[in-house]
Order: structure tokens, then sequence, then C-alpha cells
């Protein structure tokens, strides 16, 4: 950027007309946010350590409803889920007073972003910078907290986990040195108030992998109760890898939880699978970064709410290619993989009128067609090529 250019934004900035008033800053926060996924988007890999989607972060905001207590985010990055969570007691006219926000971050670039984030929007907050990370040195060992909202590095290696094997935050089992989710997992869970309820995002492979010991500590999780739903998302949503995510909402005690101060209903030997791998539509001028739409995440939380009990969640229903409801006993036949496409099954299918016997016939002479004008180009292109040579 030549000096011109960034001199004429400095000047943009200083020369707004501002009131004071919150909806100033909000608009302030806004165009921040705005530019902080410009940089991820434009970074890829590197600018996207600096950034969770914000579908991604609207998807577990709705669907655990932070609106009184204590929050948390062990890797907050720039601070989105916090930005997020007092748009969200906003929204439903809540009272920002009433919740608390704690967090710590490895990278100092990215902590000084959070503090500036929050700052701009007037949200207080104790946000630790933690140059040995969450997991080696951690920042609040004592604290519990109401909810808790994370998106840690996927799959990470270099976590130290050969210096705490016997670390009391592994009440599942000690996590593979090699790779770091199953201690994010369990780090957020121990860390979870009596009712508490976290939200973790996290490479898809955290589902179903089973080296080091991972397929165990997921068995023992499910059977503990830790795990109250997971949400397969679709791919493409977060910048500077394709790695396709999964959404874990972890639960302290799933009998006696408690929203919008009202009790839950007793949901232990089971859990909620929602599949929204179909979800999701490329941004407008993108060819590779893709959005879910407020409608599509409205489903996705109202899916979770209903199945909680939530006094106004309505009742709920599975719905085939879209949530299942399973049973631990289920879910064992499945060798505690806890993949959504496994549990919801196909989608209903449209009914074309047409016998399926007709259409595989047709289809198969359309296939076989297409074949053979396939040979036929790659023999005329070898011709042509014979020619020129």
């Amino acid at each position: 950027m030549d000096r011109g250019m960034l001199s004429g934004l400095m000047d943009l900035f200083t020369n707004f007309k501002l009131s004071g008033s919150e909806e100033d800053f909000d608009l302030i926060g806004r165009v921040y946010e705005y530019f902080i996924g410009e940089f991820a988007s434009a970074e890829g890999k590197r600018g996207g350590e600096f950034y969770t989607p914000k579908p991604v972060v609207d998807t577990l905001i709705e669907m655990i409803e932070p609106t009184k207590g204590r929050v948390y985010d062990p890797c907050c990055g720039t601070g989105g889920f916090f930005v997020q969570s007092e748009k969200f007691i906003d929204a439903h006219k809540g009272q920002k007073n009433d919740i608390a926000i704690y967090g710590q971050e490895r990278n100092h670039t990215t902590y000084g972003l959070a503090r500036m984030n929050l700052a701009i929007r007037g949200i207080f907050s104790e946000i630790r910078w933690n140059s040995e990370g969450t997991l080696l040195k951690d920042a609040f060992p004592d604290e519990r907290f109401d909810y808790i909202l994370a998106n840690p590095p996927f799959n990470i290696s270099d976590w130290s986990g050969d210096l705490l094997r016997e670390d009391a935050r592994w009440k599942f089992g000690a996590p593979p040195v090699g790779n770091a989710n199953f201690a994010w997992l369990q780090h957020i869970h121990a860390h979870l108030s009596s009712s508490g309820i976290g939200g973790v995002v996290l490479a898809n492979g955290s589902m179903s992998s089973m080296s080091g010991g991972e397929g165990e500590i997921r068995r023992a999780m499910v059977e503990g109760d830790a795990v109250d739903a997971m949400v397969a998302l679709p791919g493409q949503l977060f910048y500077g890898t394709q790695i396709p995510a999964c959404l874990w909402i972890l639960a302290k005690d799933k009998s006696n939880g408690v929203a919008k101060d009202a009790k839950l209903r007793d949901r232990r030997g089971e859990v909620l699978f929602i599949y929204a791998r179909k979800m999701g539509a490329l941004v407008p001028g993108s060819r590779k970064q893709k959005e879910l739409s407020p409608d599509e995440i409205a489903q996705i939380a109202t899916a979770y709410h209903a199945w909680r009990g939530e006094p106004d969640g309505g009742a709920y229903e599975d719905v085939a290619g879209f949530c299942k409801s399973a049973t631990t006993e289920e879910i064992a036949k499945h060798n505690f993989v806890l993949t959504p496409g496994r549990y919801v099954g196909a989608g209903a299918v449209e009914d074309d009128g047409e016998p399926f016997e007709e259409k595989f016939t047709r289809l198969m002479g359309e296939l076989r067609g297409q074949f053979a004008e396939g040979r036929r180009l790659e023999k005329e292109i070898e011709d042509r090529l014979g020619v020129l040579g």
C-alpha cells in the first residue's frame, strides 16, 4: 500500500463525526471486523489464523445462547465469539452487564487484535496473553465458566503433550502426543461450570479418528454424557483451507441444564446429530468461499433448542437427512464414531413419477453415450496432434 492510500485511510477514520453512541462504536467495530475478514481472505492460511468465519460464530452463538454468566474462549483469536455474544444479547433484549468475558491467546499479534476489537465496541473483558499456550500453561486453572466457545487450531502436534501425560484435565483419557484435538475438548469440558455448555469447532477427523487412543477417549466422552450434540458443517467455510469442520457441543451435566431460566429436559444417554453438509452457498463474487444463510443457521439452532426441551423450542422430531437423536446404544453399534451422516439417514427423495427400472435404463443409456463421446473426442485430439507432429 502506498503512502497516499494509507494516509487517506487514516484521514477517513480520523475525520469520522461520531456522537459517542453505542451505534457509532458498533459501526467502527463492523468496519474493523470487515477488514480482518478481508485480510483473512487475501492472505489465505496465514490470515485465517486470525479469523473464525462469521457464519460459524453465529451458528455456535445461536445454539448455545450465552445470555447470562461467565463466557470463556481458551484461544480467542480476534475476539469474534465475544463480539457476537454481545450482539446476541442485544438482539434478544438482554443486558450486557449480565455476562463476564474471559479469554487467552498465544499469538501476540492476534492478542492485540482481540483487545482492539473489544475496546472499539466498549466490551470489558479479561484477556490474557499466554506465550506458552493454553494447554501447557492454563491462565485460568481454577476458574469455571457457564459458556465456552472455541475454535482451536486443527490437529496441532506441537502442543507439549509429552509433558502433560498426567494432567488432571484428561478425565476421559490422555490425548495422543501427536494431536491436540482431544486435549482441547477435555480442557474445555474441565472448565465448564456445573450446568455449563461449550461449543468447539474442530476438523472432521475428530469425529472418527482411532489413532493414539482417540477412539477410546471419544467413547469415554459419550458414555460419560459429555457430548450433547454434533454438527457436520459444509466445506469451504474457512479462509485458507478446504478442510471440512464440525461442531462439538459439550455439556457438564445433561440432567440439569438451564436455558432462559427454565430447566432443560434430561438428555442423558442421548446425542443429537445434525447434518448440515448440504447447506451453504458461495459468497457473491467468490468461487471458493461459502457461507451459511441466517435461515440455515436458525434451522440448525432450532433443532438443537427443541431437542434440549427449551420452553419456546417447540416439539423435536427426527428429520431424515438432517437430524437424529441417537442413544448411546445406537452410537456403540457405530463403534462410537460421531459422524452425523451415519445417523441421520437419507433425506426424502422427490418422486418424479418415472418408474425406477425405466429411469435406471435411461440413465445407463445416457452414461454409455457420454463414454462414447469421450472416446471420440480423445481420438480426435490424438489425430490432430499427429498432424501437428
